[in-house]
């Protein structure tokens, strides 16, 4: 699982790479260097590259989805 979370997260933070602060990106590119290496990370990289995750998610607005299926009223 966690492999798979890894994989998540970078594909996520590769949108926002232009976003982020020169020492994170720095820190991004390695989490990337060692995830083509097929590294598993250590609890101190994963929470690292998590909190960096939390930092620049941001969940969709799903309240416009529910404009599209209401019927119209005349």
């Amino acid at each position: 699982m966690p492999r798979r979370d890894q994989q998540k997260y970078l594909d996520y933070l590769k949108k926002y790479e232009k976003k982020l602060t020169p020492k994170e990106l720095d820190e991004y590119k390695m989490f990337v260097k060692r995830h083509k290496d097929d590294e598993d990370f250590d609890t101190v990289s994963m929470r690292r590259l998590k909190e960096l995750y939390d930092k620049y998610y941001t969940a969709p607005d799903r309240s416009k989805l529910d404009d599209l299926f209401k019927k119209k009223e005349e």
